[in-house]
């Protein structure tokens, strides 16, 4: 007989996790005594548990190894949701094990707001955001469902799992049986449909998501872009799937993206989406306007998301699947010389970093990013946060071959840096990890500062400071013509002196106020030997850019362009000359 928390622990090292995440507290002790004592998997003690969550995510992001992450009852689940949501958005597995009150409370307080002390029904408050989730009160079945839960957050497009144990049945006794184990069994797709359209197409382009990412297709699609030489944009979340210097490679694309890298995708005849779902971000406010002269096909796991717009192909498959089978086809290599040589012009006549980036008595944050590029080690994990490490981060940084780039996308929450950070980390402990944060953004999981110091972690952070949120700023300049609320220490939220507070935590500190003292300083910071703070001075009011904006109109309605016009805003005459399918009729509209 063995008690349920000791099969847990047990099923943990089955799985080969070496590393979870957690808080302990009085309804969640015999699983970290458990584990504790079979010694095989470390508990990272957190000290919040959203950031418990985030750092599992991370933990998988940057490996492709699963993790787990622990929370008590009460507070302690509660406080984790924002943890299982960024992870459902993104499609990052895991499971949570959570406390919860005896099951005599489950039962004789069914009917209440409560059980307990202080246990509710977490489960059902977070069933939508889960792939599965279930109150164990049957110890019998622990095994089962263990096996269930990592089962099902792996299949399909993965997800958070949710396991909940009540306290007595933690303590049970119960007859254990032998791991069932899980075998994948691959299968051809047929690919004829999608071999055909490349062929046909004049102007293809590759877009390449987290998709490729997660289905452990990097290799497969590297191998694609390699063979068929056909102009290859990323999203955000397969920012490093190619290295930035790849031939083929001409960018990052959407709202937020590069001018170059969305005149390629707009000028395209054939679209082929791998592993992106093609979110607001990506394909700009109005669907219609995106790539509107070429015929979209889009791979992706998830049935749901072929439903979201109208496409010429939609193929609900695993994308190492398609890729395999692709790779496998014959496909004509055709040159396509026009096209490439228009996508070779405009990635040199739109830089990524240029005049639209000039210091304005402060450190431009995209300048800096590409600066910073050079800096980065073979190995690199960079992980941001949300605001200037993210835009910026992600507009301009150049990446080589073995650096990763992750954030949270889907949900977007300030505060996924430090705990992002640590959770890669953990999982690549020979790898350097640098986090992007901002004065703003690092206030929300700022006690994990801490976490870092305790496990003496070397992982360096960048903080932007701007003097408050500077995307916020930008929000009110457009909306309320920049009647300022909320945002700088003028108009309510103050922010602490960096230079004190990280090394009360026990950081270097380094900051940078002009370019002549920056590769001193930033190669003194990275190559400092444990955790250090980089603190960057940047315009409060610096600008996003290049960004498709809503254009304000004279009759005070906001134009929603297509992805080419990013601001600011190019004359018409030359937009007319880039599009080869024409210009939008929504371009004739603006007012420039």
């Amino acid at each position: 007989m063995k008690k349920v928390s000791d099969l847990i622990a047990e099923f943990l090292k089955e799985k080969e996790i070496t590393v979870v995440f957690g808080i302990i507290g009085s309804a969640n002790a015999h699983l970290f005594d458990s584990i504790h004592n079979l010694g095989y998997t470390k508990i990272v003690n957190m000290h919040h548990e959203q950031a418990v969550v985030l750092a599992m995510g991370a933990y998988y992001r940057a490996s492709g190894k699963l993790s787990a992450a622990i929370v008590t009852a009460g507070a302690g689940a509660s406080n984790a949701v924002t943890g299982v949501v960024s992870n459902w958005a993104d499609s990052v597995p895991g499971v949570i094990f959570s406390g919860q009150e005896p099951t005599k409370y489950l039962t004789e307080h069914s009917n209440l707001r409560m059980y307990g002390t202080q246990g509710f029904d977490i489960v059902e408050m977070v069933h939508k955001v889960i792939k599965y989730g279930v109150t164990i009160v049957d110890a019998e079945t622990v095994q089962d469902e263990l096996e269930t839960a990592f089962n099902i957050s792996y299949s399909g497009r993965p997800g958070p799992c949710w396991i909940d144990l009540p306290l007595d049945v933690q303590s049970t006794l119960v007859a254990p049986r032998e791991w069932t184990t899980r075998t994948n069994i691959p299968t051809d797709v047929d690919v004829s449909e999608l071999v055909a359209m490349i062929n046909e197409s004049e102007r293809p382009v590759i877009l390449g998501g987290n998709g490729i990412r997660l289905s452990g297709a990097k290799d497969e699609f590297r191998t694609l872009v390699d063979t068929l030489q056909i102009p290859t944009c990323l999203s955000w979340s397969g920012i490093d799937l190619l290295p930035s210097d790849h031939p083929h490679f001409y960018g990052r694309f959407g709202i937020y993206g590069q001018r170059s890298a969305n005149f390629v995708v707009q000028n395209a005849d054939l679209v082929l989406v791998l592993g992106s779902r093609m979110a607001l971000p990506q394909v700009g406010y109005d669907f219609s306007q995106f790539a509107r002269g070429a015929k979209i096909v889009v791979v992706d796991i998830d049935e749901l998301e072929g439903t979201k717009y109208t496409t010429e192909l939609y193929m609900q498959k695993d994308c190492k699947q398609v890729l395999e089978s692709l790779n496998a086809s014959t496909i004509a290599t055709n040159p396509r010389t026009e096209w490439t040589a228009y996508c070779d012009d405009i990635r040199v006549r739109y830089p990524w970093v240029s005049e639209e980036h000039k210091d304005n008595g402060y450190l431009n944050s995209y300048r800096f990013m590409d600066k910073l590029s050079s800096h980065l080690q073979d190995k690199h994990i960079v992980v941001t946060d949300m605001g200037t490490g993210l835009l910026s981060g992600h507009q301009a940084i150049k990446l080589r071959d073995g650096q990763l780039m992750f954030t949270s996308q889907g949900l977007g929450e300030m505060g996924y840096g430090l705990p992002g950070a640590i959770g890669a980390q953990f999982s690549s402990p020979d790898s350097p990890v640098l986090c992007l944060n901002c004065d703003g953004g690092i206030m929300m999981n700022l006690q994990e500062l801490h976490t870092i110091v305790e496990n003496d972690l070397p992982i360096k952070v960048i903080i932007f400071n701007n003097d408050g949120y500077l995307m916020i700023k930008h929000t009110q300049k457009l909306f309320f013509k920049s009647h300022y609320v909320s945002v700088d220490k003028k108009t309510g939220i103050g922010l602490p002196d960096f230079s004190k507070l990280l090394p009360a935590f026990g950081y270097e500190y380094f900051q940078l106020k002009e370019w002549d003292s920056f590769d001193k300083t930033v190669s003194e910071f990275m190559s400092h030997p444990k955790m250090a703070v980089l603190e960057v001075f940047m315009d409060p009011e610096q600008d996003f850019i290049p960004k498709v904006k809503g254009v304000v109109q004279e009759d005070n309605t906001i134009l929603a362009p297509p992805i080419e016009e990013m601001s600011p805003l190019l004359p018409l005459e030359v937009i007319e000359k880039e599009m080869i399918v024409g210009i939008s009729e929504k371009s004739k509209r603006i007012k420039r």
